[in-house]
């Protein structure tokens, strides 16, 4: 959440956000409701410091001045409760609005409205030559790692079942980004997957992506898409030392997306599915600190992309393709020789203050507070890094063999 005070301060800030994320929502209707809002709790404060001084000539009054100042206290004391009736009114209908209003898209984040439009700042890897290349699915099913068929007759679309030295490949590459990222100074986290609604509010992902989250409405809970919901959760309403900052953490979660509206070759096999496994690095930090924390993130994913030697490209995603608490992101792209695209595989956004103002989250040193910046990048979406280590390292007669040293991160040389 923005701090309010920007309506007053700099809305041409505020104007040119919503005009490069293309969001059209009127200003003037929230600039209107904020001093509505200001006007009524200076009329309420007011009231209730007359009340209060009422209230002490009442203590010392005689008997006969004291029934009056009795009568007057009665009358102001519903004048008061009513004006914080009002006051609360206003808040929420500001609020309702203000929650919606995303966060300040940084300066050096390029202009454009889709993906298509992201800036490639570099590329990495030698891009092998495969002859008519498969892909993930049809090489898996070959060899009985992945059956995505028995997986529906169970759960429906977009659920799999791995098998074997799958699953081997996945404990392995969780152990190693968790050892790789603790060594960096990342706590390594198993936080719950289940949170309550203010999670998804604080972090943002509530209300513009609700139809993305399973609920269970039993339980008031919501199954998380990332772990960065309850990493950022973690330290809701306190006051952390600056001194300790950065706080780091390392978070493994099994994630669940109902990924509404997603068809097409993305939703075949395990690119795009409803149920999947993660390692995501979440960083609270000084606010003067989160562009230098930012790029310290995106230098982690990259050596780990690097190490399993998965070519890839970095982009600098646009204005409109970022989500609605990011001032800035980089997304990582594998190449993946089915599709000869390069596809997303990790992210890393600066959320800059929005995030811990929602969770009141802040900082204290010399006597002083201040709201904190937070972090989030992906680690290891290990459904999609198994899809480019099995299409990228694969063989023109079906099998798939990988280099000595990726296969001792990996803990499997070939699969046949």
């Amino acid at each position: 959440m923005l701090d309010p005070a920007i309506l007053k301060n700099d809305i041409e800030s505020l104007e040119l956000n919503l005009e490069r994320r293309n969001l059209d929502i009127d200003l003037k209707k929230l600039t209107a409701l904020d001093e509505l809002r200001r006007e009524l709790r200076f009329e309420a404060e007011k009231l209730r410091s007359e009340q209060k001084t009422l209230g002490k000539q009442i203590a010392s009054a005689d008997e006969k001045t004291k029934n009056e100042l009795l009568d007057q206290a009665s009358q102001m004391s519903e004048k008061v409760k009513d004006l914080f009736e009002k006051v609360d009114l206003a808040d929420k209908n500001f609020m309702d609005i203000w929650i919606k209003i995303p966060n300040l898209i940084s300066t050096t984040s390029p202009d454009g409205t889709s993906d298509k439009e992201n800036s490639e700042i570099k590329k990495f890897g030698e891009i092998r030559n495969i002859n008519n290349p498969k892909d993930h699915l049809e090489i898996a099913e070959s060899l009985g790692l992945i059956d995505v068929q028995k997986a529906s007759e169970v759960s429906g679309s977009r659920f799999s079942y791995l098998f074997g030295d799958l699953v081997k490949i996945e404990f392995n590459l969780v152990l190693w980004a968790m050892q790789q990222l603790s060594d960096k100074g990342f706590k390594p986290t198993i936080p719950p997957v289940l949170v309550r609604e203010n999670a998804l509010y604080g972090t943002g992902f509530f209300p513009d992506d609700a139809e993305q989250v399973y609920e269970i409405p039993n339980d008031d809970l919501y199954l998380v898409g990332t772990s960065e919901v309850p990493l950022a959760a973690l330290h809701s309403n306190e006051i952390l030392d600056t001194a300790t900052l950065p706080i780091r953490y390392a978070g493994f979660s099994t994630c669940f997306r109902r990924e509404a509206g997603t068809y097409g070759k993305d939703t075949t096999g395990i690119f795009r599915v409803h149920q999947f496994d993660k390692v995501e690095m979440f960083s609270f930090c000084n606010p003067e600190k989160s562009e230098e924390e930012h790029k310290f993130i995106l230098s982690v994913e990259e050596e780990l992309l690097q190490a399993l030697e998965i070519p890839y490209r970095v982009v600098d995603v646009c204005a409109g393709d970022l989500g609605s608490s990011a001032s800035k992101k980089y997304d990582i792209e594998a190449w993946i020789p089915s599709q000869q695209a390069y596809r997303e595989v990790t992210s890393c956004s600066n959320t800059t203050d929005f995030q811990a103002r929602r969770l009141n989250i802040r900082g204290k040193a010399d006597g002083e507070t201040n709201v904190l910046h937070t972090l989030n990048g992906t680690a290891i979406a290990v459904g999609r890094i198994l899809i480019a280590l099995i299409e990228n390292n694969q063989t023109e007669d079906g099998k798939v063999e990988f280099s000595d040293s990726v296969a001792e991160i990996i803990g499997v040389k070939n699969l046949s």
